[in-house]
């Protein structure tokens, strides 16, 4: 499981370093093909297996669907595969980092079974917002067992 966060900064050919903890995640449970694409303002990356489980949900799905068609061309569309490379670094395509306004400092999160991969200045906001809601959310959480 991936849990934490790292800050990081990407190089100016768009190569980022992930976390020694998220690659002996990677080397020891999974292989180290990352699946990242777009999604929320951010970047949203996959083990192998993880994302050929969610593009099998996906596939089971109604494909005539409004909402279905729209994942499939702006998150699945998206996908792109990114290996690590000897020194545990990703090759984030520019297409990616444009979506995910990501010029220099990065916050890489850990959230269980994927990697969000946010520009600094936006996770500052979207974690303050998140901080702020999840003290409401008490007896929401508690009705999901929590």
């Amino acid at each position: 499981m991936f849990r934490g966060r790292f800050y990081h900064g990407i190089d100016t050919k768009g190569r980022l370093s992930i976390p020694s903890k998220f690659r002996e995640i990677l080397t020891s449970n999974y292989d180290e093909r990352l699946i990242i694409t777009n999604f929320d303002q951010c970047l949203w990356a996959y083990p192998m297996p993880e994302w050929q489980e969610l593009e099998k949900k996906v596939g089971a799905l109604p494909q005539f669907l409004d909402e279905v068609k729209a994942l499939q061309r702006v998150f699945i569309s998206a996908a792109t595969e990114c290996p690590l490379d000897k020194q545990g670094r990703v090759l984030i395509p520019p297409s990616l980092r444009e979506y995910a306004a990501i010029d220099r400092d990065v916050i890489i999160v850990g959230m269980t079974r994927r990697v969000e991969i946010w520009a600094k200045e936006r996770w500052d906001v979207v974690f303050e917002s998140a901080q702020r809601k999840l003290e409401s959310l008490g007896s929401k959480l508690a009705d999901l067992g929590l």
